[in-house]
């Protein structure tokens, strides 16, 4: 591998954290929506659109022959063989309501840009409200400041299990239906609002697993890569859906969700 892992992650760090302060600072003058975009629900903030452009333009002044992925702007091929991939506010709902629970998540990956043909290489997952940030690289482990993380590997009380629900809501009930499926195995349910953070805190030991149908690549693209330097497993079920499912936790939360949703009907 050509690229330098160590420098990736510390580039998605520094921007991750440059990035999230600007987002801190937009949401104490206060939110003003840009667009809604597959729904009224599903919204989308000036920061937003500022955010991600900051990020942009960092990168295209470090590194411009690398590609570019990013939910509010359009894609750009690179040269490098690195594509960075962006989620400029994940949970905008929480952050136009005031809820904490919001990042801004960074990954660099290589290969092909698609999430099933890629490798991620660094990431960067920053709350911004908490001034957290979870770092991640390639065969480098998974970090929140000096501790190294570790995904659960034991639950003798029943899993705590994070998901979410899209924003169409024709696809409530089967959202609904999934976490029915699901509750034998678990302790409890969170439903916080951003993937990245879930993902994050999945790496953390925070929750046991995770997840969710119908994620975006920016969604899950850095905190996968924590979940899977944590010691985690992650894995896309249902890929050629307009809804793929998620699965991230440790190996045996992860198996024993597998098999709860694979055969989801």
């Amino acid at each position: 591998m050509t690229a330098d892992v160590a420098a990736l992650a510390e580039l998605a760090a520094e921007l991750a954290e440059e990035a999230g302060e600007l987002a801190r600072r937009r949401r104490d003058e206060g939110v003003r929506l840009a667009a809604t975009k597959s729904s009224l629900a599903d919204i989308v903030t000036e920061a937003d659109r500022e955010v991600e452009q900051l990020i942009r333009d960092r990168l295209a002044a470090e590194r411009p022959a690398d590609g570019f992925i990013g939910e509010e702007s359009d894609a750009g091929a690179g040269t490098s063989g690195v594509t960075w991939v962006v989620d400029p506010i994940d949970g905008t709902v929480n952050y136009a309501y005031g809820i904490p629970a919001y990042s801004v998540s960074i990954a660099a990956v290589t290969g092909e840009p698609h999430p099933d043909r890629w490798e991620g290489l660094a990431a960067a997952v920053h709350s911004p409200a908490i001034g957290e940030l979870f770092t991640a690289s390639r065969g480098g482990g998974a970090w929140h400041g000096p501790n190294r993380l570790r995904a659960t590997t034991e639950t003798p009380a029943g899993a705590l299990l994070a998901t979410g629900f899209g924003y169409d809501p024709a696809t409530h009930d089967g959202d609904l239906a999934t976490v029915r499926r699901v509750m034998p195995m678990a302790r409890d349910l969170r439903r916080a609002g951003s993937a990245a953070l879930d993902l994050a805190y999945v790496a953390a030991g925070r929750l046991d697993g995770y997840f969710e149908r119908g994620l975006k690549p920016w969604d899950f693209a850095a905190g996968a890569l924590l979940v899977s330097e944590a010691g985690g497993r992650v894995s896309r079920l249902d890929t050629s859906s307009a809804r793929p499912m998620l699965i991230a936790a440790g190996g045996d939360v992860h198996d024993r969700l597998r098999r709860l949703l694979e055969n989801e009907t």
